[in-house]
């Protein structure tokens, strides 16, 4: 990840090309966290708006529900992980 700070939750939405309530669900679901820096208002890394569209386009494009689109995601980044291994 990048040495970006911790933005909003609604930068986060405006990076994904998405609504604030979509990204709210996808927190739900467990596609990102809150940056653990500690703030007034809860921060998320900036790389979050990236998993943000990623999963949106798996759920537009394969017809996947928020969970399935939420694995699908962890499951391509432990692939990409496995692979940066060899």
């Amino acid at each position: 990840m990048t040495d970006e700070q911790p933005v909003e939750l609604a930068v986060v939405a405006r990076r994904a090309g998405v609504r604030i309530a979509l990204v709210r669900r996808y927190l739900q679901f467990g596609l990102f966290e809150a940056h653990p820096e500690p703030a007034e208002a809860p921060r998320y890394h900036p790389a979050s708006a990236a998993r943000v569209a990623r999963a949106e386009r798996l759920r537009r494009d394969l017809g996947l529900n928020y969970a399935g689109a939420v694995l699908a995601c962890e499951l391509l980044d432990r692939i990409r992980e496995l692979e940066s291994r060899q």
